[in-house]
């Protein structure tokens, strides 16, 4: 039976990885689809026909209009990576007027396993709000990889952070699946 893994993607750097992403996941058994915020749809508005071929589903950036099909299957997990500083924040407010912040907080009420790797630099996560944000979506059953054991800020400035633990997110996603229960 084929897992179907939702790739909710922001506008930072690692977002560039999404292609090589997706194929590690179809490796490891999963049908992706791929979720963009509208700034990351603008970042690799060249890419999205290949990404859908990639995965064959179609890019999603924006909710679809009442009474239309939905075109992706059911998701067994959600990966929210990178999330950046005011994904993260819109989320854990219930600000959902962005489909992929929408969905995944969706998912959390209908029990769907969450994962979500925040990639911000350490100014802004030390905004007061971040820590409570990332409290605030553990406490709704998300799993947050970030500091030790997952995403480390860097200072503040850099294009791109050195280097972006994907396969720590989809090792995460593997094991929040096997544990939902059937």
């Amino acid at each position: 039976m084929t897992r179907t893994l939702y790739l909710f993607c922001s506008a930072a750097p690692p977002v560039f990885d999404v292609a090589h992403v997706i194929e590690d996941a179809q490796s490891r058994g999963w049908n992706v689809c791929v979720g963009l915020t509208p700034a990351a749809a603008r970042w690799v508005s060249e890419s999205l026909d290949g990404l859908a071929a990639l995965t064959g589903n179609p890019v999603r950036w924006q909710y679809k209009l009442p009474g239309e099909p939905d075109v992706w299957p059911p998701a067994d997990a959600v990966l929210f990576a990178p999330a950046t500083f005011n994904t993260v924040n819109a989320w854990a407010l219930g600000l959902t007027d962005r489909f992929t912040v929408g969905v995944a907080a969706e998912a959390l009420g209908k029990g769907v396993p969450v994962v979500a790797m925040p990639c911000t630099n350490a100014a802004l996560a030390a905004h007061p709000q971040f820590e409570q944000s990332l409290t605030v979506l553990r406490g709704a059953g998300a799993e947050l990889l970030f500091g030790e054991g997952g995403f480390v800020p860097g200072p503040a400035g850099q294009d791109a952070p050195p280097h972006f633990p994907w396969q720590t997110a989809l090792d995460a996603v593997d094991r929040a699946a096997a544990e939902r229960p059937a």
